[in-house]
């Protein structure tokens, strides 16, 4: 640890919102960066949002925490990956010998996965699975008490998008169950669209990956870490068609929060810093954790939960959280980080 964040650590308190994008089990990358965040004293979270397994690491953060402080939401979360990378092990999705042997983390060469891609673009989830089996709903009531949940310090705001309306929904703590993580991360091709109070809802990055807006409306603090999983820029060409639907996929779930940061820069713009929710706007400070290491693995790893690779994404996650707070620790409370006006030239 640097001496910057070292002595950061005998500072007053800063309250910080943590916005946690989605990306299957790449997500184990966004466990890395709190399982380091949270080490720090220093920091108090203030609120979460977050969409599909972001939502989940921000559900297991918040109820853990609620159980046994920053140990009880290192020890939730641990467990809540081991039980998902066991689960993994009984997938018939795994990786082909040749990719092992190379040390590939993609399914790509996987006849299972190219045969269950192929059976995706033909046939729904209602013919390909009836029953509407999901593993992660029991992973999920074995890692989350959600009636502990509801009464969490920690404020969560879990993204959903209505297949009706094509809205998002925002569920906050009280409303949180199994369902509703279910949903924030219900791919379409996949899953059965997930029904919540008559309503049916698809996976929440179609309209918020994550979600900011409350965090700025409903939170008192200014600053927000947002932990980006999706790559926005790519330096080649997509060629394959393979490689043509992920990197749509990619643009289509960044391109809400794109959207959401765009306007807050407007707001911040023009909002009257002197009082009421101008002042929240104009106040809001904005940071970055991220790393271009999980581009390099591909969209079909998003499916891969073995434990290696797990593991080896929490640790990338970890450094990249590090290598944040040795820079910009003193930063926290301070200034923004992350530059929101850039945006505004790409309109």
């Amino acid at each position: 640890m640097s001496q910057e964040t070292s002595n950061a650590t005998t500072r007053p308190p800063v309250l910080i919102d943590l916005a946690l994008q989605g990306g299957g089990s790449q997500g184990a990358f966004t466990w890395g960066v709190l399982d380091r965040l949270i080490e720090e004293p220093w920091l108090r979270i203030e609120a979460i949002s977050g969409t599909s397994a972001g939502a989940m690491n921000a559900a297991v953060l918040a109820d853990g925490w609620a159980q046994g402080g920053p140990a009880g939401a290192k020890a939730a979360l641990d467990a809540y990956w081991r039980r998902v990378s066991r689960a993994a092990a009984f997938s018939p999705l795994q990786r082909s010998p040749m990719d092992r042997l190379l040390g590939r983390w993609s399914l790509d060469s996987s006849p299972a996965y190219l045969a269950f891609d192929v059976m995706t673009r033909l046939f729904s989830p209602y013919h390909l699975n009836p029953l509407d089996l999901n593993p992660l709903r029991g992973i999920l009531t074995d890692s989350i008490d959600f009636h502990r949940l509801s009464g969490s310090s920690i404020k969560l705001f879990v993204t959903a998008t209505s297949v009706r309306t094509g809205r998002g929904r925002i569920f906050r703590n009280a409303e949180i169950s199994a369902d509703v993580l279910l949903a924030s991360a219900c791919l379409p091709t996949m899953f059965q669209a997930i029904e919540i109070d008559g309503e049916y809802y698809w996976d929440g990055g179609y309209a918020g990956n994550p979600t900011i807006t409350p965090l700025v409306r409903e939170s008192d603090a200014h600053d927000t870490i947002l932990v980006q999983i999706n790559p926005r820029e790519r330096t080649d060409i997509p060629r394959t068609a393979h490689d043509v639907l992920n990197r749509l996929n990619e643009i289509s779930f960044n391109s809400p929060l794109m959207k959401e940061l765009r306007m807050i820069a407007v707001l911040r713009q023009i909002a009257d810093p002197g009082h009421g929710e101008g002042a929240r706007w104009a106040g809001m400070r904005m940071h970055r954790i991220w790393t271009d290491k999980l581009a390099t693995f591909g969209a079909s790893s998003k499916l891969n939960a073995e434990w290696e690779f797990v593991a080896m994404l929490k640790d990338i996650g970890r450094r990249s959280a590090d290598e944040f707070l040795e820079l910009h620790a003193a930063d926290l409370g301070t200034r923004s980080t992350s530059d929101l006006d850039i945006l505004l030239q790409e309109c």
